[in-house]
């Protein structure tokens, strides 16, 4: 009778591919909010047309978000376009 112990077999935590994958956007997200909220002087922006007052941070946070949308379509669409091609 062999005796194997629990840990055999398992993969480290910061080896798993999806972690590694998600550490550097997490660490990434940590220092942009942090530049975010530290930034909280109101600005004037003019957005086409109109000229808007309003907080950086708001700004910032607005840019960040349209930021990661951009990158959440262009991952899906490039996943979906390699999933259809065969690899």
């Amino acid at each position: 009778m062999t005796h194997t112990s629990p840990d055999q077999g398992r993969t480290p935590f910061f080896s798993r591919p999806a972690v590694r994958r998600l550490l550097p956007f997490v660490l990434i997200t940590a220092v942009a909010l942090v530049f975010i909220f530290e930034n909280r002087a109101s600005v004037e922006i003019r957005l086409l047309i109109p000229l808007v007052t309003m907080p950086l941070w708001v700004a910032l946070l607005i840019s960040w978000a349209l930021g990661l949308l951009a990158c959440a379509v262009t991952a899906r669409r490039r996943s979906t376009r390699h999933a259809r091609r065969g690899g």
